[in-house]
């Protein structure tokens, strides 16, 4: 991620790992990436910050760059001139309003920050909620949300332009919302992203949200070992068809076990014909006006004082 004013100064802001993708797009991102040690992440970002220099570069963008473990090497693949969907990893890692950097670059204002104010801290990931059925080879799902509850909680940001009762249209990208959660150590991140994935609640539609559980429990990604077939490699999409299966299994039993204890309705005693039929808590109330009522009739006459002084006689 570099930034780049009209004044010439350029800063980059380290690196996103964003190799797990299924038809070459991605679907979660992550910093820091398992491949890049400080001194990598020094020696790349000075390469994109001279390039976008020569170029004459001004814009926040991103440089895409493909690691090859074979050489130990990283190659230039092209610039994105623009923000990216993932751009908050990085913001969540540095603390970089990079939204804001770059409205104040196409004003022709100057960086806020030089290269030695950037700062790494803890890791973050980037799961993109999708709206495709992943039972159906990951087709777009339309229709209307019935329900929707985003996770909160520390470290746990949610961009969304999705809610309850909105539809989903044909249309456009089936992405709806970006799931980010950030931890102060990588192992923290991923036991955050489970629990937000728990927590997220989206119905009347299906989302990818199943994938992303499954991924987040796989030992390979725990671990760090990623590529651009690591879909393919850790057979993901049987995974989470298992795991689909297993969740509706779990739904039945849960709800047999709920029709299973739940008492059977009482039968309320018939009316008495001509008696209106009325609630419990009705004749309660009633019940309670005339006890008061009858109560107050039989108080005893002569504890007024107004009675007593002789001041008021009863008729």
């Amino acid at each position: 991620q570099i930034l780049a004013d009209s004044k010439g100064n350029v800063i980059h802001l380290g690196e996103r790992e964003c190799s797990i993708q299924r038809r070459h797009q991605k679907l979660i991102e992550i910093h820091p990436s398992p491949v890049v040690d400080d001194e990598t992440r020094k020696r790349i970002g000075e390469i994109a910050c001279k390039a976008a220099k020569v170029a004459g570069y001004v814009n926040a963008g991103t440089v895409e760059m493909l690691y090859s473990p074979k050489d130990n090497a990283f190659y230039f693949l092209e610039v994105n001139a623009r923000i990216q969907v993932e751009h908050p990893v990085t913001e969540l890692v540095t603390g970089v309003d990079i939204v804001k950097e770059g409205i104040k670059i196409a004003a022709g204002e100057p960086l806020s920050y030089k290269q030695s104010d950037i700062h790494w801290f803890g890791a973050a990931i980037e799961c993109r909620i999708n709206a495709e059925d992943p039972a159906n080879n990951f087709l777009p799902s339309v229709g209307t949300i019935t329900k929707y509850i985003e996770p909160g909680g520390p470290g746990v940001r949610v961009d969304s332009g999705v809610y309850e009762g909105f539809t989903v249209p044909p249309f456009y990208d089936p992405l709806i919302a970006k799931l980010l959660v950030w931890g102060r150590t990588w192992e923290e991140a991923v036991i955050r992203m489970r629990r937000a994935l728990d927590e997220y609640v989206i119905e009347g539609i299906k989302t990818n949200i199943p994938f992303h559980k499954v991924v987040m429990e796989d030992e390979a990604f725990i671990r760090g070992e990623l590529s651009t077939e690591y879909i393919a490699d850790r057979n993901i999409i049987q995974r989470t068809l298992d795991f689909l299966k297993q969740e509706e299994e779990q739904k039945k039993k849960k709800e047999g076990i709920i029709v299973k204890a739940a008492p059977a309705p009482k039968k309320e005693a018939a009316a008495p014909t001509g008696v209106p039929i009325t609630d419990r808590k009705t004749v309660a109330i009633a019940t309670a006006i005339a006890s008061y009522m009858t109560k107050k009739a039989e108080r005893t006459r002569t504890t007024s004082g107004w009675v007593l002084s002789g001041r008021m006689r009863y008729s």
